[in-house]
């Protein structure tokens, strides 16, 4: 198995953070809706189009953040080690 063969230093058991990755993901999704909200409500009121990007972009984050939870809620529902059994051969 390709795992007894490696060369480098980090531990077979290393896992990401993910705790972490989903607290920054939801923190940032709510700041995000509610930044495209604000400058949404700021384009329809002063008619400039800087706000109209400023909201796109605020928006794409918040999709973003939203597929990284839908991701993380994914491989949670596979499983701690992302759904692959470990075999002691």
């Amino acid at each position: 198995m390709w795992l007894r063969n490696r060369e480098g230093t980090e531990p077979v058991t290393a896992r990401s953070p993910l705790r972490l990755r989903r607290i920054l993901s939801s923190v940032v999704l709510v700041i995000a809706v509610i930044a495209a909200v604000v400058f949404a409500v700021l384009a329809m009121n002063t008619g400039a189009q800087v706000w109209l990007w400023e909201a796109a972009i605020a928006a794409a984050v918040a999709v973003i953040a939203a597929l990284d939870l839908l991701v993380l809620r994914h491989r949670r529902s596979r499983g701690e080690n992302g759904g692959q059994q470990q075999h002691d051969h």
